[in-house]
């Protein structure tokens, strides 16, 4: 027998879910002045993160260039960390805030985000994020989504694998059809063999070229430094 109700769906009204957001933003604060000076620099950085959604969410005025403070001191702890995954979330939370300079840090974010093997939905979501902003014509949504199937393929084993290649895979047909009407199969095995987006050592390079296309210069970090101390 499946069990059922016949309750309503709780309903919060605008007010009220604000009103709930400004309570969660006071305690993220005072939990944020109470931090000790020697804290863990990502315990400092993830709070600074989490009072930034919470001022996207309620979107009162001034809490936009807040938000992008905080996000950007998150960022800073974590490079200084080397903690690549909270970098690239403060990265995502920078694009989201939707500033002249939210860009430049979708991609810094992106560079990390496919240089180091961090949570590949994370790369993934931060991909798409490129994708969305990138023409519909341009070729730059393509390697994007290219790259974000290849990361979920060497990335990821098992079911979790299956699942978001199934995911990626939609989305490069996606791109494909809005980037030359791409509509079948034969189509798109063509498309992909005219962009080179079967071979890792050709759009790889090409997703660095995008992300110099993007930055413009406004690299928050020194990339043959951070290569230099790759593994082998």
């Amino acid at each position: 027998m499946t069990a059922h109700t016949d309750s309503p769906l709780g309903f919060s009204s605008a007010q009220e879910s604000r009103q709930v957001l400004s309570q969660e933003l006071a305690k993220r604060e005072q939990q944020l002045m109470q931090l000790r000076s020697d804290c863990d620099p990502i315990v400092r950085a993830e709070l600074h993160l989490d009072i930034a959604e919470i001022m996207l969410e309620i979107a009162e005025p001034g809490m936009q260039h807040a938000a992008w403070g905080l996000s950007r001191d998150a960022f800073k702890l974590a490079l200084g960390a080397e903690h690549w995954e909270t970098a690239v979330k403060a990265c995502d939370v920078l694009y989201r805030v939707d500033l002249p300079a939210s860009i430049p840090a979708l991609g810094n974010g992106i560079w990390l985000a496919v240089t180091y093997p961090i949570d590949p939905s994370l790369s993934i979501l931060m991909l798409n994020h490129l994708i969305d902003a990138t023409p519909e014509k341009a070729d730059g949504a393509a390697i994007a989504a290219a790259v974000a199937h290849y990361l979920a393929d060497v990335r990821l084993e098992g079911e979790k694998r299956e699942s978001m290649m199934f995911l990626t895979s939609a989305t490069l047909g996606k791109v494909a059809e809005r980037h030359s009407q791409v509509q079948s199969q034969a189509q798109m095995n063509l498309w992909m063999n005219r962009l080179q987006l079967l071979e890792p050592a050709v759009f790889l390079p090409r997703l660095g070229q995008v992300l110099e296309a993007i930055v413009e210069g406004q690299w928050w970090y020194d990339r043959e430094l951070l290569r230099s101390r790759l593994p082998e």
